[in-house]
């Protein structure tokens, strides 16, 4: 018999699964698989298809095979320089933008080649602590409330910066923020930016949500604090591009050495972004009468939903404020408590997981965003519906009627049949 050798395999991802909405996906379509009838509300992939005109770009340019430079095709970075300018009054010059194969990649580079610690708010975006301990950086959670619509203070970040003020920081603001679909007001960034000028922290505004905003509001913290924050974006939620994989950084002239640095380890991963796309996404960042109508009645529906399933909420006593952009939900069911422990649910991972087996209905426990496993949070994308069907019945029969009930019922069947089952579940424990 052959002697078998163990190898010793000393993995840097020790603690670490796969990220929580990528799982939540997979686990989805096993159950689908199965033969199962599954609501998802777990993956954040935006409903709308890419609009048309873009995808003529991409069929016009699949033929573009040649590597691109590392930060990006110079074309494209006019673009979104001009989008930045355009959309938030914000100077950026094409040589200081790069693009990478998603946002989510280029926040991975920077924490990669820029020692410092890295201080989000809780909840927050399920793959920003996890990056950060794969490359071995300090994680600093900052935990908020509900009561203050999860939002970062000025007053925590200071205490966090003034206890050793040269350190080096990172701090990520999302927002419209996934995973609660809340965003910050005018007042509350310029404080924010204060802080951050204060201790000279980089500051990346994470602004993927940001035309999704329902009234079209949305304001980058970067005209408050140009000189140390890097802006971030690209086609996955407002242009329903996921799969395209294509993420921008905008870097403020100050911060240029961030994105040679950045480059330098891009050109020895992944080389460059897929060249078809990135042609493609010049019409995208260009914009268009075309592209306006799409995101206006794409934030139509969105916003139409979120009041819509709030108040679906509200129908089991949960008082969820109204989420200003974006397509998430993060409701407590704390309310709850009592009646899940008596069925030996005990945290949010629990309850998200008999909740998934006995309705179909999947959504993410607020344990995967950085909360307390007992506080029982969980955030829901209101996503599966047919996004195609729909923006096309907004902008033809209700190009001139408001988004209702009946609208609802009608193009989003499978969001309220999710949400009868979500409520009838809690109101039977």
């Amino acid at each position: 018999m052959a002697k078998q050798n163990n190898i010793h395999l000393n993995l840097n991802v020790r603690g670490l699964g796969p990220s929580a909405t990528l799982a939540i996906n997979e686990k989805s379509q096993e159950l689908q698989e199965e033969g199962r009838s599954v609501y998802r509300l777990g993956l954040g992939q935006s409903p709308f298809p890419v609009p048309e005109r873009v995808v003529q770009a991409l069929r016009e340019n699949a033929h573009q095979k040649a590597y691109l430079p590392v930060k990006g095709l110079y074309t494209l970075r006019e673009a979104v320089a001009s989008f930045n300018r355009r959309t938030q009054n914000i100077e950026t010059l094409p040589e200081n933008v790069m693009i990478g194969p998603g946002s989510k990649e280029l926040i991975f580079l920077l924490q990669l080649v820029y020692y410092g610690d890295l201080v989000i708010p809780t909840p927050s975006w399920v793959s920003y602590s996890p990056q950060a301990r794969i490359v071995g950086r300090p994680v600093y959670w900052v935990p908020t409330v509900s009561e203050n619509f999860w939002r970062l203070s000025p007053e925590q970040l200071d205490k966090i910066c003034r206890t050793d003020p040269d350190r080096p920081r990172i701090v990520i603001l999302n927002y419209p923020s996934n995973p609660s679909g809340y965003t910050y007001p005018l007042e509350r960034l310029k404080k924010l930016a204060r802080v951050a000028r204060k201790y000279r922290v980089i500051l990346v505004s994470d602004e993927i949500y940001g035309l999704l905003h329902f009234n079209n509001q949305h304001v980058s913290i970067a005209r408050y604090y140009p000189e140390g924050t890097i802006v971030s974006g690209g086609l996955s939620k407002w242009c329903g591009a996921g799969g395209w994989r294509l993420g921008t950084f905008s870097f403020p002239a100050e911060l240029s050495r961030l994105g040679d640095a950045m480059a330098i380890v891009a050109s020895e991963t992944f080389t460059a972004t897929s060249a078809p796309i990135q042609y493609a996404a010049i019409t995208a960042f260009e914009g268009g009468n075309d592209i306006e109508d799409y995101l206006f009645h794409s934030r139509r529906i969105l916003k139409a939903l979120a009041k819509y399933l709030v108040n679906e909420l509200g129908s089991i006593n949960l008082n969820n404020p109204m989420s200003h952009g974006g397509f998430y939900l993060f409701p407590d069911f704390g309310l709850f408590r009592e009646k899940l422990a008596a069925r030996g649910i005990l945290t949010s991972v629990e309850m998200c997981s008999a909740l998934l087996e006995e309705t179909g209905v999947a959504m993410l426990p607020g344990h995967d965003f950085g909360r307390d496993p007992a506080e029982l949070t969980a955030r829901l994308a209101f996503v599966d519906f047919d996004g195609a069907l729909a923006l096309r019945v907004a902008s033809g029969e209700y190009a001139n009627k408001e988004i209702d009930k009946s609208f609802i019922k009608r193009y989003t069947p499978r969001l309220v049949e999710a949400f009868q089952q979500l409520t009838g579940w809690f109101s039977s424990l």
